[in-house]
């Protein structure tokens, strides 16, 4: 049976040249591995550590990552995309030119008679009232007019600064993650079957008796991916073979 993939948090685009290269590498040969098996293919966010689209401008660096998804549609997979804290600034790119399917709120889908609720993770910590009221802010479309009006040698970088400042607020270790079990129990209340996140780069697979806890992990540290088979889902990694 043809598999569905999910993973996030990538973050392309950091400033380690060296760690950046490996990376992109392991993540172009896991999408191979998609484009081999797959059915489909859900990215929950944050696979640029940043991305601003100017009307006729997109970042440079990414071209065999966009490649590689294209290569993916033009077989027929389906990609979607939930959008992440670091992708407040996308437009229509990815799914004009891509035919990718992104996505600014949760989504709630049904894959073989399993419901899935999917969130990238950002804005769920009661906290983090702070972030939430940026959140706001930067997706208002009169702020993102506003700074589109920057030339990209002056938008570019001064965003990749503000997208190292949210990396860095993003926990490392054992996160908190007491609020996104909160909101897992509820959707499993409401009939949910899979709930997963991304955002807190700590990988988690979780029985609620016949229910699953999911989180993501991330694509710096653990490289680490979900795969449903129609009955089950496991967190894997992509191991350092593959690269």
């Amino acid at each position: 049976m043809p598999l569905t993939y999910f993973f996030s948090d990538v973050h392309l685009g950091t400033r380690h040249t060296k760690s950046e290269k490996i990376k992109e590498n392991r993540l172009l040969a896991f999408l191979d591995h998609v484009a081999i098996s797959g059915e489909r293919l859900f990215i929950l966010g944050d696979l640029f550590d940043f991305w601003f689209e100017y009307r006729t401008v997109i970042p440079r660096g990414y071209t065999r990552i966009l490649s590689a998804l294209s290569r993916l549609q033009e077989l027929g997979i389906d990609i979607q995309y939930v959008a992440g804290n670091h992708d407040f600034w996308m437009r229509d790119f990815l799914s004009k030119e891509l035919k990718i399917q992104v996505h600014f709120d949760p989504v709630d889908i049904t894959l073989e008679n399993k419901r899935f609720f999917l969130h990238h993770g950002d804005g769920i910590a009661k906290h983090d009232k702070g972030y939430r009221f940026l959140k706001r802010i930067f997706r208002n479309p009169i702020n993102i007019f506003l700074y589109s009006l920057l030339h990209p040698d002056l938008g570019i970088p001064l965003a990749k600064w503000v997208s190292q400042l949210s990396r860095n607020h993003t926990s490392r270790g054992i996160p908190d993650d007491r609020d996104y079990r909160e909101l897992a129990v509820q959707k499993f209340q409401e009939g949910f079957d899979y709930v997963v996140f991304g955002h807190l780069h700590y990988p988690v697979i979780q029985p609620y008796g016949e229910k699953w806890y999911v989180i993501l992990g991330d694509w710096i540290e653990y490289f680490t991916y979900a795969v449903f088979d129609g009955k089950e889902m496991q967190l894997l990694t992509w191991e350092n073979r593959h690269s």
